[in-house]
């Protein structure tokens, strides 16, 4: 053991400055083993540090390396496990606890001692020693010989001290002149005792033989401190003589520092008076804009901003501690405030003028402008007050309240005179909407008298600004507006020698023009009002703008509150709201004038509705392009909302219509009304929506419609007593396929596949049972033939039933004759000619057909002759060639 601690000395801890104190050989207890080192050691440096270091055998080599270390103080419990039986397991209790089992019990107890006097020795810590024998704890009260016995071989090393190189020099000396040193060690102890004896002797002689000088240096030291008290009196006198210059130097230094703290104040005060000079002195000329400048030239104007900047920033310089205390300046400080409010006084009352002025002023310019469908210009009174927005700005930073009361007049005044200017524009563009033709009559749309029509327009619109009449009211105006249309055609006809339909495209065309005049109209106003607010208020303006007719109404009782105590807007939360406010309260009556309109359109032709939409979803796309935030994007977007529900509202109506369409009982049905209006409607529709932005909606218009005149046609085919359900069929659904074709409707091309499969099954039924009629018994003894072969009987022996001879096929053979044959295809002829109508032209086409069908029948009956009745040399009295003759001339004949 003594060699592997020497070895861990000088291998592992000599290198860190670590002395090694104790060591145990130990192994994990409960598992394989695996023996390792516990060492204690404590550092060669100050302050000594205590540490408790696991070393264990390297895997590689026959050498030892250093694991682990704990610090002595981290050493909570140690635990022997059995103070009276020899145990050689134990336990520390340091970051966790650690289970050991020692090699011997005695090596356990040596380690377990010396953390014990390591712990005296230098921690003096509370560690708790568990079933420790007392023996090992002997020195409980720490003493002298406790420590030395901790630390005797630390003592030892301390009380070594190292030879330098003289020292070891002079040894090696002395140990040359005595060869015999090392082999004779007492002769030359000897020697060097004898040596010693005779230098103790000099030593002796030359201290007596001194003594005489000593008495010598004596006397001189004597008469030194008489010259050294000599001296301290001369130094005294001299002391005395200085302590007056002194004393004048004193007062003179005094006197200099209360010169030099004069100069200094002297010079700061001169530095905070040219400060308040140059930063509180208003010159006169700025004073004398401010109270007598011109404020309606523009070098008045702009002399008076320059004096309004100029007080702003006297009144806003920053002030050095102490100086609102000084009279003057409290003084200058009122005068200035004297100045602000006389000249916010004067400034807000010419503004006021200014805008009670313009109302003036444009009043005289309405008359003018309700002649044309115009709105008046306000560029030149923008212009004007453009050139007060720096005074403006200037006004909002030092009397927000006067910005408030002018915003509020401004709004006051020019929500007045754009509701004027808007009314009296719109009545115009009603009494154009509702105006005469060139031909003096009214719209066709419109079977009502001019007074009629003109009351009708007064009642949309009143002081309320609300539409009036119900939305019932609407569509039956709209369903008797349709309605009556076709009733009228031949009146106008004969007073305007144009037709209906061109009238309504007229008329439609003009209602478009009007229109879209009018949104052209609004656009610009709003962004030149929304603009000019946001200089002349100096207004950040918003970039995602919501407004609801609520908040305009709020804005009447005045556009700002006031918090009591500080003053601070609460109702407006930012600039950006504030110009929001602004605009819905000047363009109040834009939303309802623009619904009333709408209302107009609709009850004038539903399907006016059309063009509102796509111009009215054109404007508001625009308008979020130039920008998001306007006023005018967000009211049309309202705007655009009611378009939407009436062209949703006239869809549903044309629904209803054809829902409750009923057939005349005695005449036949032909093409269907709501089939010819949805012909027109899309027609309509594609010329209107063409390029436009919202073709969504139609699209889902157009698939409700389609539906609709789907379901209702097949419900007039079902209940018509007149006209055969297969003729109603095919000729509605050769209209629909082909006005489907003519148009080409992506969205409809399903249905456009379906009308033509449903015009064809139509057309084939019909003509099957036309044909059954002409040879009517000549077909029952077929389906007859056909019905025993079909029983199990053979073809060639059909011929031996009785009912079915030959003879039985010679006599149904001769009733039909050429001659019985043609006039029955006559009669079927003008039969077919009864069931269709002249407005589809389908008589040819089914006449072709049934040619072709009946063509396809006498080749099934010479077959069916053929197979059933061979060698019987039966057949028809007629050829493929007469009935391809009797068709012919029968066609031509009629």
């Amino acid at each position: 053991m003594t060699a592997i601690k020497h070895a861990l000395q000088r291998d592992i801890f000599t290198p860190n400055d670590e002395r090694l104190l104790s060591i145990v050989n130990v192994c994990k207890a409960g598992k394989k083993k695996r023996n390792c080192f516990l060492c204690a050691t404590v550092t060669t440096e100050r302050p000594v540090q205590v540490n408790v270091v696991k070393v264990k055998k390297s895997d590689k080599g026959d050498f030892y390396k250093r694991q682990t270390a704990w610090a002595l103080r981290d050493l909570a419990v140690v635990d022997a496990k059995d103070a009276v039986k020899e145990n050689p397991e134990f336990d520390l209790h340091l970051d966790k606890v650690y289970k050991w089992v020692a090699s011997s019990t005695a090596e356990k107890n040596t380690f377990i001692s010396c953390i014990w006097k390591l712990n005296q020795r230098y921690l003096r810590k509370k560690i708790d020693f568990v079933n420790v024998s007392a023996q090992l704890l002997e020195e409980s009260v720490p003493s002298g010989e406790n420590q030395s016995v901790a630390g005797g071989d630390e003592e030892a090393v301390d009380e070594y001290q190292e030879l330098n190189a003289r020292e070891e020099q002079d040894i090696e000396i002395m140990m040359e002149g005595c060869e015999y040193a090392i082999s004779n060690a007492e002769a030359f102890a000897e020697k060097l005792s004898r040596e010693l004896q005779v230098l103790d002797g000099a030593n002796i002689q030359s201290i007596m033989a001194s003594e005489k000088q000593v008495n010598i240096l004596m006397t001189l030291l004597d008469e030194a401190l008489k010259e050294v008290d000599q001296i301290e009196l001369k130094l005294s006198s001299y002391e005395e003589m200085l302590q007056s210059v002194k004393e004048q130097m004193d007062q003179i230094s005094e006197s200099n520092h209360l010169i030099h703290l004069s100069n200094t104040n002297n010079v700061k005060l001169l530095s905070e008076i040219e400060f308040l000079v140059n930063h509180m002195d208003l010159a006169k000329g700025h004073i004398k804009a401010l109270q007598e400048g011109d404020l309606a030239s523009s070098r008045g104007i702009e002399a008076c901003t320059n004096a309004a900047d100029a007080l702003l920033q006297c009144m806003n310089v920053a002030l050095r501690p102490g100086h609102d205390m000084l009279y003057a300046v409290k003084q200058q400080q009122q005068r200035f405030s004297d100045l602000r409010e006389q000249f916010a006084r004067r400034l807000a009352s010419h503004l006021n003028n200014v805008f009670v002025q313009q109302g003036h002023d444009q009043s005289s310019t309405l008359a003018q402008h309700s002649i044309e469908l115009t709105l008046p210009n306000h560029h030149p009174f923008h212009r004007d007050l453009l050139r007060y927005a720096k005074l403006m700005e200037w006004l909002k930073s030092t009397d927000y309240g006067k910005y408030e009361g002018l915003t509020k007049n401004y709004m006051d005044y020019l929500s007045r005179l754009y509701e004027r200017e808007i009314k009296d524009f719109f009545e115009v563009a009603k009494i154009k909407m509702t105006g005469t033709t060139k031909e003096g009559k009214k719209f066709a749309t419109l079977p009502r008298k001019e007074s009629a029509v003109k009351q009708e327009t007064e009642s949309l619109h009143g002081s309320s600004g609300k539409l009036t009449g119900s939305t019932s009211s609407l569509n039956k105006l709209s369903v008797q507006s349709s309605g009556n249309r076709r009733s009228q055609s031949s009146s106008l006809l004969d007073m305007g020698n144009m037709s209906a339909s061109d009238l309504d495209v007229a008329d439609r065309t003009k209602f478009d023009k009007i229109f879209e005049q009018v949104l052209s109209e609004l656009e610009p106003l709003c962004l030149a009002e929304q603009d000019f607010i946001s200089k002349f208020f100096k207004l950040q303006q918003h970039q995602n703008m919501g407004t609801t007719t609520n908040e305009a109404e709020e804005m009447d009782g005045g556009i700002l509150c006031r918090s009591h105590n500080s003053g601070v807007p609460q109702a407006i939360s930012s600039e950006k709201d504030m110009i929001r406010q602004m605009m819905i309260k000047i363009f109040r009556c834009i939303e309802p004038e623009l619904n009333n309109l709408i209302a107009l359109g609709d009850k004038i032709d539903s399907f006016n509705s059309l063009y509102m939409l796509v111009k009215m979803s054109h404007h508001v796309w625009t308008a979020q392009n130039v920008d998001p935030a306007s006023f005018l994007s967000t009211t049309l977007g309202n705007v655009l909302v009611t378009v939407k529900r009436n062209f949703d509202k006239c869809i549903s109506n044309q629904i209803k219509q054809m829902e409750e369409v009923k057939i005349s009982k005695k005449s036949k049905v032909g093409i269907l009304t709501f089939v010819a209006e949805f012909e027109e409607f899309a027609a309509l529709a594609e010329s209107i929506f063409k390029n436009a932005e919202r073709r969504g909606d139609l699209d889902k218009a157009y698939t409700k419609l389609i539906r609709s005149v789907f379901i209702n046609v097949e419900k007039v085919a079902n209940e018509s007593q007149k006209t055969p359900r297969d003729v109603v069929m095919m000729e509605n659904f050769h209209r629909i396929f082909a006005t489907l074709s003519r148009l080409k409707i992506s969205c409809l091309e399903a249905e456009k596949k379906d009308a033509k499969q449903k015009y064809t099954d139509h057309l084939q039924s019909y003509v099957i049972y036309s044909l059954g009629q002409p040879l009517e018994k000549l077909n029952h003894f077929f389906e007859g033939v056909e019905a025993r072969v079909a029983q199990g009987i053979r073809e060639e022996e059909v011929s031996y039933q009785l009912a079915f001879n030959k003879q039985e096929l010679r006599k149904v053979i001769k009733e039909y004759p050429g001659k019985e044959v043609k006039k029955g295809l006559d009669n079927l002829y003008k039969k077919v000619d009864k069931h269709l109508c002249e407005e589809e032209n389908l008589l040819q086409v089914v006449w072709h057909s049934m040619q072709d069908e009946f063509i396809r029948q006498y080749k099934h009956f010479e077959g069916l002759i053929a197979r059933c009745y061979p060698g019987s040399g039966v057949t028809m009295e007629f050829t493929i060639q007469d009935i391809l003759d009797y068709c012919s001339s029968i066609a031509q004949s009629h």
